[in-house]
Parts: C-alpha cells; structure tokens; sequence
C-alpha cells in the first residue's frame, strides 16, 4: 500500500516539474521570438521602444530645473550633473534636478572641457582657470596671457592653449594637482586643437599654418615625461597633413590611438601610420564627430523621396573598424557627442543613441529645440525659463 501512493506522489510531482518546464520554455521561447522582431522589425522595435521599455519623453514630462529669464546662464553637462554657472556661482544639480553644491567661480565668459569626473572652466580671453572634480574645485591658477583653448583628459590632467604674448601660441601642461609641468611654445603656427592622451603620456597638438599660399596642418606629439625635464627635446613624431587640407579637431581614444578630424575626412594615427578613415570627398555630408569612445561618427543625407530625405548616421569602431548604422525620417539640424551617446536634433525632436547604433532615449518637444546639453549620464533641454533634464 505504501509503495501505490509513494508511486502516486512521484507521478503527481513529475507532472508539477513538467508544467514548470513548459511555462520555462514559452516564456524562453517567446523572448526569443521577440527579440528577434526588436532586432530586425523597426515598427516592432519602435512600438517595445515606446511602450514597453518608454524610451520617449514628452515636452513637460521629464524633471526640471527651473531659470530666470532675465538673467545670462552658462549650463553645462558633465559626468551626472548639470552645471548653470550666472554672476560667479557654478550651481550644480543631480538627476532628480535637486541642487547639489554651489561654488564660486570668477569667470563671467566661459570655456568648458570634461572627462570622467573633471571639468575643465577657463574664461574665454582672459586669465582664470578652474578644474572641477565630481563637485569640488580642485585646484584654480591664473594664467599670463589670453585663454584660447582647455582640454582635460579622464585623469584630470589639463592642456591649455595660451595666445597674444611674444609667441604665436603658449600651450601650458598641468598635472591632475594643477602643478605646471612644462610649457610648449608655437612661434608661426596657431593651434585648432590639442589632446592628452589617457595614459598621461603624450600630448598631440593640431597647428595650422596659413603663411604660404596653401593652409598646412600638422600634428605633433610631444612626450609628456620629456618635457616635464626637456621641454626642447620632448618631440616624438610630426605629422604632416595634406596640403590644403585644413584639421579642426583631435582626440585620444583609449588605445592611443589618434584621431584627427579634417574638414573633409577622418584620419587615425596608430602604429606611428596616418590612416583615412573616411573620406567626405563628394558626399552630402551633414555633421561629423570624434567626440564618442573608440568611435567616430558621420551623418549623411540621403534622399528617400522627392521632397523628403533620411539622416543616415555611420558609428564607425576605430579598433576593428566595424560600423554601426542608424537612419533618421528626417535631415538632423545640429549634432551633439560625448562618451557612449550621440544627440540628433531634429527640430522638435532628439534622438539619443548610443554608440552601437540603438535608441537610448526619444524626446519630443512641442516647440522647436534649440540649444541642449549632453554627458553620458545626462542631458539638459534648454528653453527660456527651464531646463529639462533627461536620464541616459
């Protein structure tokens, strides 16, 4: 008797064990086929996107921080904050649009840079430098000369571009402490833009020359642990640009790579090799950026009807030179880069999209957009009396 109902319980208890494995494998199965769909379907996608995983945010609904109209406000987005630097005090707010801390910084025109926690804020023209660390002055130095450029890199060491002394061009090097370690002096060249590399070794410096009768760009690279002792004898290598060709921008990825953005095309120095990444040449190209991670980004038009075209934006990966593609319905009015996430104005709209090519967030205003705010964390929609803060 005892073995009929121990055989009972077994029987009942494997029927439990298979409904669970049933339920499992719907549910796996079901997953799979939706992702499946979310992958190659777009009106799906758009449909999980908007429902599901509420990746769009309507104009009013997000968290605000609040302006007065009257007054002349600085914002500016970095790490996880938004910073509003009016009449010498830098006001900082998390997420939640709560304050966080107020500091006093004496620039009334700023310039700002960020990495990682640090932000770089020089006044535009004039002397006085500041870096930022998550919420905190850091150090604050005063510089001889005009402020042109700052650039800071993730381990808050600081370049800053100097003009109007004896020298074309000044470039001053600080460590993450704000200690001066050397300067670079430029005497026939101006300089479009320098970089620091991640590992604090080398600095590179895009010049410009306009005294002949064709624009050349070069770029240094310049030993940071030379000069810091020899700053006469601190260059490594000189890259000379086509003639012509006229550079704007340069950024370290996190490999040492180099990139360097022209006018016209994309180069990437590695392995000691100048390399086109891509050419513009006879595109209709929109906007181009070198501001994302191990990425650079190029935005084309391209027609889809007779009064109608797409944005099409290529996420190019600078290590295996793989490329991600998003498309548009619309032709993107302005471009905004930092980090992982790539902003796409278009109008009353903004898409923000990381750098594998998928939708981060879809904010949609009921007025027309013009001036936002990015970080990888954050971004700030600017109107006139507000701020609009959106989670990334």
């Amino acid at each position: 008797m005892k073995d009929i109902w121990k055989e009972a319980d077994e029987k009942k208890i494997n029927k439990k064990k298979l409904l669970i494995l049933i339920i499992v494998c719907i549910v796996a199965l079901a997953m799979i086929i939706t992702s499946i769909f979310y992958l190659y379907n777009k009106n799906v996608r758009e449909w999980i996107d908007k429902n599901i995983l509420r990746k769009e945010i309507q104009q009013n609904r997000a968290v605000t921080i609040d302006l007065k109209e009257e007054q002349a406000n600085n914002i500016y987005a970095f790490n996880k904050y938004i910073g509003i630097l009016n009449k010498n005090k830098f006001t900082i707010y998390n997420n939640t649009g709560n304050k966080e801390n107020e500091l006093e910084i004496q620039i009334s025109n700023p310039m700002f840079d960020s990495a990682n926690r640090f932000l770089a804020i020089a006044e535009s023209k004039g002397q006085k430098l500041y870096v930022v660390a998550d919420k905190d002055i850091l150090w604050e130095t005063n510089v001889d000369g005009e402020i042109a450029q700052v650039h800071v890199n993730k381990n808050g060491y600081v370049a800053v571009v100097i003009v109007n002394t004896s020298y074309k061009t000044i470039i001053v090097m600080y460590d993450s402490q704000g200690k001066e370690m050397f300067k670079t002096y430029l005497s026939s060249t101006r300089t479009a833009d320098v970089s620091i590399s991640n590992d604090n070794k080398y600095l590179a410096i895009a010049e410009v020359d306009t005294s002949g009768s064709a624009i050349q760009s070069n770029i240094k690279i310049i030993s940071i642990d030379k000069a810091s002792s020899d700053p006469t004898n601190s260059l490594e290598n000189t890259y000379q640009g086509e003639s012509g060709k006229f550079i704007t921008n340069i950024k370290y990825q996190d490999k040492n790579n180099l990139i360097c953005m022209y006018t016209d095309s994309i180069n990437i120095i590695e392995n000691g090799e100048n390399k086109l990444l891509i050419d513009n040449k006879d595109k209709k190209m929109i906007f181009q950026s070198i501001d994302i991670s191990d990425c650079v980004i190029s935005i084309k038009e391209k027609s889809s009807g007779v009064f109608t075209a797409d944005s099409v934006v290529n996420i190019i990966n600078v290590d295996n030179k793989q490329t991600k593609e998003y498309v548009v319905n619309s032709i993107a009015k302005e471009l905004y880069s930092y980090g992982d996430i790539i902003a796409l104005n278009l109008g009353t709209e903004i898409e923000f999209i990381n750098k594998g090519g998928w939708l981060v967030k879809r904010y949609i205003s009921n007025q027309e957009i013009t001036n936002i705010v990015v970080s990888d964390n954050i971004a700030g929609i600017i109107y006139r009396d507000k701020i609009e803060i959106i989670n990334l």
